[in-house]
């Protein structure tokens, strides 16, 4: 603002008086400005999300489209795929995980090659998952499965994320932990989850979910 200022005083036409002016209505516009940012963030439900996504640079809005259309061939609402997105890299296409885990959705090697095989693609190798189009397809493609096996249950969606983050031989076994078999309800699998990052995990990304819906983030 004060270099734009500056150049303006610089010039004949500019009288000491409409520099006085300039001055202020830069100033009444940066605070309203200001003062608009700050109500958004106090009416938010979630206000330190809110500011990080107005600092972003865009980020956080950046994959929406490629979201809806990987999401659209499997029914899966993309405001959920969003949501693990965000739990799982933040929106960062470069993220690696502890366990080499790569890119926007986190996807592991293993389940990568499995994506590949079942679409009998030959020429895939690992780095791919870098890419956001291929990284969603893994991912989606992969969620998708794990919903296709819970979807009979009152509430799949804890068991559709726990399997994702934990694996299916983890979600059987806290699964056979609850003694319900398959009469075992979401309730009952989140209270015999004995990783307490998996129940963080589920909650959060639950949470983030409603968080977009009521904000109508599409």
């Amino acid at each position: 603002m004060r270099i734009f200022v500056e150049v303006f005083s610089r010039a004949a036409f500019i009288t000491p008086r409409m520099l006085r002016f300039l001055w202020r209505f830069l100033f009444v516009v940066g605070f309203a400005a200001i003062t608009a940012a700050s109500v958004v963030l106090w009416l938010s439900p979630d206000p330190l999300y809110q500011f990080r996504e107005f600092v972003g640079s865009g980020r956080y809005h950046a994959y929406d489209a490629l979201i809806r259309e990987t999401a659209a061939p499997y029914n899966i609402d993309p405001l959920l795929i969003k949501a693990m997105i965000w739990r799982e890299s933040a929106f960062d296409p470069d993220k690696v995980g502890t366990s080499g885990e790569r890119g926007l959705m986190q996807v592991t090697e293993a389940a990568a090659a499995d994506w590949a095989r079942a679409q009998k693609i030959e020429t895939f190798v690992p780095a791919d998952l870098f890419a956001p189009r291929t990284n969603l397809q893994v991912g989606v493609w992969y969620f998708a499965k794990a919903w296709e096996r819970w979807k009979d249950k009152d509430d799949p969606l804890p068991f559709a994320l726990a399997e994702y983050n934990a694996g299916r031989t983890r979600v059987d076994r806290w699964i056979a932990g609850t003694n319900m078999g398959e009469k075992a309800s979401a309730e009952d699998l989140l209270g015999a989850i004995d990783f307490p990052m998996t129940r963080r995990y589920i909650t959060e990304i639950i949470e983030r979910y409603h968080f977009y819906k009521e904000r109508a983030d599409r």
